[in-house]
Order: structure tokens, then sequence, then C-alpha cells
């Protein structure tokens, strides 16, 4: 028999998600972005739960050819563009759009040999810090991108914000000023919002958003799981108990011995640790459940098993579910015993998982 750890990706969850991200943008086309093999939840069953998306945002141009090799016509785009100049003729041949955010992509698209035009994005950084051209040579990148024949004159321009999931912060405020002040007089789409933004700072949508987490009913907003926000998680992480046991006041569990029980107690044992990629970090009292009920994690996660308490399930026996994260456990709450988000969790699953799709529609 195979191992018992399963992630479970719930398809319609995806739909739901996508459905509820255009309820709160009802003017704006959708890229839904499915880097990181979607989140870690498998890129082209994602892409195909996800298949009403106007586009897809990628961060790899191999993730690019396995979008078309699945079939998928939608617009692709590569949110960090070329790497070299050798990618340009790739991005012709499949079709896809490429994110410009620094000078030496320009100078590969203005000496590119000819071919049809590429649909490129115009990177500009407002405040983030990370990837994008300054706000003073705005203008001047894009009237160079117009008049390059590599490129298409549809250029989409566009930013990124650093604290969207901080609701109360002036920072995302300032960034959409600042990049509506740039362009002003520059034609074309506008594109701004991510995850966070869709929810929080409708003033963003503008043409285009950009959801990740979201769609997968993650939230980057602290304090607040994707349930709270109107969202379904789209993965299930679970197992079963493969063992149970008696330990008395005095007796110590794990690793390092650290946890001591104070009480006489029945702890179970779940097939299920940091080699599945359930985080380390998370010690004595991360929340778990046994056949739908929550307990919690008692000393250190090892990397196949971890144990939990059963004190108050008299009834649970072993081969019983165990749930990690997903419906009745929000991911967020076993991300923040770790001291990281449910992001990180999301894609750092490892290839002994087992994943299955179910679907209710």
């Amino acid at each position: 028999m195979s191992r018992a750890t399963c992630a479970t990706i719930h398809l319609d969850a995806l739909r739901h998600n996508l459905k509820t991200l255009r309820q709160k943008a009802p003017h704006s086309q959708v890229m839904a972005v499915v880097k990181a093999d979607g989140y870690g939840h498998g890129l082209e069953r994602v892409a195909r739960a996800l298949s009403d998306a106007d586009a897809f945002g990628v961060a790899a141009l191999d993730d690019a050819q396995r979008l078309r090799a699945a079939g998928h016509r939608q617009r692709v785009v590569l949110l960090s563009g070329p790497d070299e100049a050798a990618d340009i003729p790739v991005l012709r041949d499949l079709d896809v759009d490429a994110v410009i955010h620094h000078p030496s992509q320009l100078a590969w698209l203005e000496h590119a040999a000819a071919g049809p035009p590429l649909r490129v994005w115009l990177k500009i950084d407002t405040g983030m810090g990370r990837l994008g051209f300054p706000l003073a040579e705005a203008v001047d990148i894009h009237r160079r991108l117009r008049n390059c024949p590599a490129v298409q004159k549809d250029i989409v321009c566009m930013t990124h914000f650093a604290r969207s999931d901080e609701f109360g912060e002036s920072m995302t405020h300032e960034q959409i000023q600042r990049f509506e002040a740039c362009l002003q007089g520059v034609p074309g789409e506008r594109s701004l919002a991510n995850s966070a933004a869709v929810i929080g700072w409708p003033a963003s949508h503008s043409n285009w958003i950009r959801p990740g987490g979201a769609l997968y009913g993650l939230s980057s907003v602290d304090g607040r799981s994707g349930t709270d926000l109107g969202l379904r998680p789209a993965m299930t992480l679970s197992t079963r108990l493969i063992a149970d046991k008696r330990i008395e006041a005095g007796d110590s569990v794990g690793y390092g011995a650290g946890f001591v029980a104070q009480r006489s107690m029945r702890i179970g044992i779940a097939a299920i640790g940091y080699g599945d990629g359930y985080p380390r970090l998370a010690g004595t009292g991360t929340p778990i459940l046994v056949n739908g009920r929550r307990t919690m994690l008692v000393g250190r996660v090892s990397m196949d098993l971890l144990a939990l308490d059963l004190s108050d399930m008299p009834e649970a026996r072993v081969g019983d579910p165990v749930v990690a994260w997903g419906e009745g456990l929000p991911i967020e709450e076993v991300a923040a015993r770790a001291g990281t988000i449910g992001y990180e969790l999301a894609c750092g699953i490892t290839r002994r998982v087992r994943f299955q799709e179910v679907d209710s529609r």
C-alpha cells in the first residue's frame, strides 16, 4: 500500500475563487498567476480548472511551454521576461507575452532579428524596489518600445505593490498615485493589482488584475485566512494515524525530548513530516484535525512522522484520517505557528506526496 500522505486538489474551489475575484473586479481582465507549479497545486490541473481566465502568468519559460503543450491558447505572460537574447525567438514561437523591466531586455528587443512582434508589458518600479524601470524613465522606455519593430504597439504598463496586504497602510495608495502620475498621456492598458490589492484596494483594479495566492484560497493578509476573505482552500493535505500509545507524567516525546507530559495522556502518530513538506518549525500546540476534530501537535516534527494529542479523543483509532490543513483548518494557522505564510507551505509539498483531484461539478 502507498504512503497515506495525500494532497487533494479541489478544482471546484479554484473555480469558486476565480469567480469571487472577478466579482470584486468586474471591469478587469484576469491574469491567473500559476507560477511555482500552480503554487504547488500542479500547473496543468490548475490551468485546466482556471481555463476561464483571460491570461496566465508564469515565472519560467518552461512553464509557458507546458501550458502551450497542454493546449492552452490564452495569453501567457512571462513575468520576469527574457533571461537572455536567445529567449526572444522562443517567446515568438510560443506566442508568449514578455514583461520588460531592465535595460538589457530592451536592448535585446531593439537588436532582435526580424520576426513576429512580441506583446510586452512594461514594468515600472513605484516602490517595491525589486524589478522595474524608474518612474522618471517610464515614458521614454515606453516610447522606445513602441518604436521597436520587435514589439507590438499595444503595451501594457504594470507595477507591483510592496504592502497591499496591509489595508490600513498608505504606501499602496502612494504607489497608485505615482504610477498614474508618471503615465499621464501614455496610451495602453494598465495592471497593478495582485491578490491582496484585488481584495483590499479597488482603486488599483484597472484593466488587468493579477491574482496568485487568492486563486488557491491563500491569504497574505496578516491575521486573516483565505476563508475569512470569502475564498475556499484548493488544497487539503491529509494522512492517517499509524500508531497510538499511552504516556505518563514525566515522559517525553520526540527528538530533543522537547515535549514532556504533565499528566497521563494518549498520543497518536501520524504519517507525515517535513519530508512531505509539513513545516518542521511547527511545534507543540500547532492545530491538526483527527476525524474532523481539532487537536494539537506535541513535540518536534520529524521527517516522516509527527505526534499529536489524543487525550480527548477516546474514539480515535489507527487508520483514522488526519488533516494537516484544508477544509476546517486554514493553512494560515499552521503557517503562523511555523513563522511563515501559507504560500510557502503550499509550494513546499514534496515529490513523495500523492496528489489527487476532486471536483464536485
